[in-house]
């Protein structure tokens, strides 16, 4: 295979202000940044350690010392752990950090619309008069603002062309601000699992469309003759990439991590608990129907989980079962990609970072899920999205 001359690829880059890529890839990374410290939120049980949303105990950064909220109504909630709250509060900043680059991304590639700007303002305005709506206890008027605005955005996002990245862009701020709505149920709705899959979710798809947004602006396509046909392998791998990343945030919200046992240990005279059995069967009795029921109403408190054995066991045994289908198909992917002129520094990377992947999940059980492996399989997987979402907006036919 061949690469054409880059005049030839000109078209494919799309017209948008000079600062636009710039500004894609920072959010891009920031993007990339909060994934990460999101899971070291999560993992180091920190997600409900701000009872109250936005603010933490009433604050707008956090408190110092429990004597500071004694008297706040967040504290009758939860008892302040000065160890905790600032990862949680940090958080919800780095993600508001973010979604001002995205607004700033969609003010710039709809600049040109007819009332495009105004579209946008229009829509994160009804969004930030929410905020205060919910904290002063309207609730259902905040859902209805907030809905408002997002249906704006969708709506923009269907009716503008990608010409510009003018639909991309708009979508991306639709996905923000969801993602802002997933964060506030995660804390209101006490760490409900299919809420904090969601929120896991949101936040690999904003790093997913930044990333493509930001290759398309920057730099000429890698154009190949078998580009439709490499497409089609990419949209495969994303699809069985993003499943098994749904999987691992159900393991994760419904503390399935160590359902099989951790390390290797003798539960009795028959039993040896290690990876790859599971509590020492290779097959074990498990509860597929109670592991993956999604929603189990509200007002349940679900730190720590909520889930019996045998249904834990069921969700760690389908992680692990993915997990071999996601591999095989990697690493057949990064085998046809080794096998193309241009592409073999793609297929290392891609085959590195999933036998990476496969040795931190290993890790995690062998160790007993220490926090820093276990934050940095949540980062595996968002660079197996780079890998995989780069090529898809980089892979192009020749003209």
């Amino acid at each position: 295979m061949t690469h054409t001359p880059p005049a030839r690829a000109t078209s494919f880059r799309p017209s948008t202000h000079k600062h636009f890529h710039r500004i894609a890839w920072l959010a891009a990374a920031l993007t990339l940044c909060v994934i990460v410290f999101g899971a070291f939120v999560r993992l180091s049980d920190a997600g409900l350690s701000c009872p109250d949303w936005p603010t933490c105990y009433g604050r707008a950064a956090w408190p110092q010392a429990a004597s500071e909220v004694v008297d706040h109504a967040a504290s009758a909630i939860r008892e302040f752990e000065s160890h905790k709250a600032w990862r949680e509060q940090v958080h919800r900043h780095l993600a508001a950090s973010l979604g001002v680059l995205v607004l700033g991304l969609a003010l710039l590639a709809a600049r040109r619309r007819r009332f495009g700007m105004l579209q946008i303002i229009g829509a994160s305005a009804l969004v930030a008069l929410a905020i205060p709506l919910y904290m002063q206890g309207h609730v259902m008027a905040a859902l209805g603002i907030a809905a408002l605005g997002e249906a704006l955005l969708l709506i923009a996002a269907l009716r503008w062309s990608n010409i510009d990245l003018a639909r991309a862009a708009a979508l991306t701020l639709a996905v923000v601000i969801f993602q802002a709505l997933l964060g506030k149920w995660t804390v209101t709705m006490l760490l409900k699992p299919v809420i904090v899959m969601g929120h896991l979710l949101g936040g690999m798809l904003t790093f997913s469309l930044l990333l493509w947004m930001a290759w398309r602006a920057t730099v000429q396509p890698i154009v190949l003759v078998d580009a439709p046909t490499l497409r089609r392998w990419t949209l495969g791998a994303i699809g069985l990439v993003g499943v098994q990343i749904a999987l691992g945030g159900w393991v994760s919200a419904n503390y399935a991590a160590l359902a099989c046992g951790a390390g290797g240990w003798v539960t009795d005279a028959h039993h040896y608990v290690d990876f790859p059995k599971c509590v020492g069967e290779w097959w074990p009795q498990a509860d597929f129907r109670e592991g993956f029921v999604l929603w189990r109403g509200v007002g349940v408190d679900y730190e720590g989980g909520v889930l019996d054995g045998a249904a834990r066991v069921a969700i760690q045994l389908a992680h692990r079962v993915m997990a071999i289908a996601v591999f095989a198909y990697l690493i057949a992917f990064a085998a046809r990609l080794m096998r193309t002129p241009g592409l073999r520094g793609w297929a290392v990377a891609l085959a590195l970072l999933t036998c990476a992947q496969v040795a931190l999940g290993i890790l995690n059980v062998k160790l007993a899920l220490p926090l820093p492996v276990a934050v940095m399989h949540n980062g595996g997987a968002a660079l197996l999205l780079f890998v995989l979402v780069s090529l898809l907006a980089r892979l192009k036919r020749p003209d």
